[in-house]
């Protein structure tokens, strides 16, 4: 196998890391839908419908940033879109974490750090290119 083979199907740098960022908030995700849950069916105080919920919602929502991570993996262009929105989304409930006055605020930092990297490398050219998305005004190949 030749050097420039090998070369096509290395993954850069950045589209793994984007894979990283969008797995890791998809595991936090996750994570807090089934300690919400697991607290709601142990925890026999509050409203065990509206913690049901919100658990549920957080399980589904982590399952679009998961789907993401290994589209981006794969390079599956499709993915940018959901990784992109996910990071978005992200920025307003780290804000809102950095506003409490409790220990949601570290989680804030590093919620906020994961988003606005996960969106540099979303949109750097190298991923872009490695996905396969061409810009505007770009003659295809």
């Amino acid at each position: 196998m030749s050097s420039s083979s090998t070369e096509q199907t290395s993954r850069p740098t950045r589209l793994a890391a984007a894979a990283a960022v969008a797995g890791i908030e998809a595991l936090g995700l996750l994570a807090g839908g089934v300690y919400m849950l697991v607290k709601a069916l142990t925890d026999g105080t509050g409203d065990l419908t509206g913690a049901l919920t919100g658990a549920v919602t957080l399980v589904a929502l982590g399952l679009i940033p998961l789907a993401a991570a290994r589209g981006l993996w794969l390079r599956r262009s499709w993915s940018r879109g959901p990784a992109v929105v996910t990071q978005i989304l992200a920025l307003p409930v780290a804000w809102q974490m950095l506003q409490a006055n409790s220990a949601l605020i570290p989680a804030g930092v590093v919620l906020g750090a994961l988003a606005v990297t996960g969106l540099v490398l979303l949109v750097n050219p190298a991923t872009t290119e490695a996905l396969g998305i061409r810009r505007p005004g770009q003659d295809t190949p």
